[in-house]
């Protein structure tokens, strides 16, 4: 587990550092590709980080036409932020880029053990989407 996670992890520094974006920025559109629109002050909770610190990184996505910001139509004075199409093509890039080193790996295999690690891979899925908080 861990080598799988060194080498995902290191994919997608080198792929965060090849756009120009931080990870934690890159973090950030992760999360919103995932869990989708929100405001400003999810940001901040969901990564443990000051208003402060979470508007600044937003705001360099925001100018990068990363994400889009606009009013909260439930609240005015707060701000509703979205995953523009620059930013949904930055994270199908990203995705891709994590994962192809896995299709290389996998193609050394037979194809007998690479369903075996097909199913094995449904089934931690599987457990991992069922187990608590």
């Amino acid at each position: 587990m861990d080598a799988f996670m060194h080498r995902s992890m290191s994919g997608w520094n080198q792929f965060a550092k090849s756009t120009g974006i931080s990870m934690q920025q890159f973090s950030i559109l992760m999360q919103m590709h995932y869990k989708g629109p929100c405001g400003l002050s999810e940001i901040s909770e969901r990564f443990d980080i000051t208003a402060a610190a979470a508007s600044q990184l937003v705001d360099k996505l925001v100018n990068a036409g990363y994400l889009d910001r606009a009013e909260d139509p439930n609240d005015r004075r707060a701000k509703m932020l979205t995953m523009s199409p620059a930013g949904a093509d930055l994270i199908k890039r990203g995705l891709d880029e994590r994962y192809r080193w896995m299709e290389k790996l996998t193609a050394t295999l037979s194809e007998q053990d690479q369903e075996k690690i097909g199913e094995a891979l449904i089934l931690l899925t599987r457990a991992a989407k069922d187990m608590p908080r």
